[in-house]
């Protein structure tokens, strides 16, 4: 669905995230889209209703620090959605707009930032469509080893010695995966503007490293994954326990 602004004047009919699997009809195949009329909510909203339903998950996960949780959010659920990816887009370019960064391009470590940086360059694109005075911002992907063949580079994509660049990540855990793509960008001169991630799971400490890395950049986030968990307890009608 085109989206030629980064907000919502009027209530908008907008598919939501319940598609069935395609069902064979012969020899034809359709898709059933559910339709309904969404309330005049921001990006971020809709994205964290999206994140909640469907990649937020109760249970027993181990987690790449090496401890447990009781609970698991996989961003790539809702970042690979179409929907969800448009969401994804347009809420970060909102975010850094709302800060006042300036950059030429954002970008991060594969496989977990190449959703997020194709939607968000893609979102800046479409706002130029209707602000032609709006930068556009350009996309790399961090590569975790230097590719064997070829030119070997590590970088793919936009790489300019002394450029402005967002780092963007899923979900911050330890920051490993963030800090791998901030030394790659420096390492190619760029400079860091701010680090971007959708969740950041507070309990690990990520966000001290990670700003270490990038000083003086910002680290922002779009939601901590506490706000996630009360919206998908939200969602599904179960009243939260009294805080002792």
């Amino acid at each position: 669905m085109a989206d030629r602004g980064t907000g919502s004047a009027a209530p908008q009919i907008r598919s939501i995230a319940q598609f069935s699997p395609l069902q064979a009809v012969g020899r034809r195949r359709t898709l059933s889209l559910t339709i309904e009329l969404m309330p005049n909510r921001s990006h971020a909203q809709e994205l964290l209703a999206l994140l909640a339903r469907t990649s937020f998950k109760l249970g027993q996960f181990k987690l790449s620090s090496g401890g447990t949780s009781d609970y698991y959010i996989d961003c790539r659920t809702t970042t690979l959605h179409a929907e969800g990816g448009r969401l994804t887009g347009h809420a970060i370019l909102e975010l850094l707009e709302a800060n006042k960064i300036q950059a030429e391009a954002v970008g991060g470590l594969t496989m977990g930032a190449d959703p997020i940086v194709s939607n968000v360059a893609t979102a800046s694109a479409w706002r130029a469509q209707s602000h032609p005075e709006a930068p556009l911002l350009h996309g790399f992907l961090v590569r975790k080893a230097e590719k064997g063949h070829g030119t070997g580079r590590r970088i793919e994509g936009f790489c300019l010695a002394g450029a402005r660049v967002v780092v963007v990540d899923d979900v911050c855990t330890t920051g490993a995966s963030t800090i791998a793509a901030i030394e790659a960008a420096k390492e190619a001169h760029m400079e860091i503007a701010a680090v971007v991630c959708i969740v950041e799971r507070e309990e690990a400490k990520g966000r001290p490293a990670v700003e270490s890395a990038a000083s003086p950049a910002p680290f922002l986030r779009l939601f901590t994954a506490n706000e996630v968990r009360a919206e998908h307890v939200k969602q599904l009608g179960i009243t939260p326990p009294p805080t002792q």
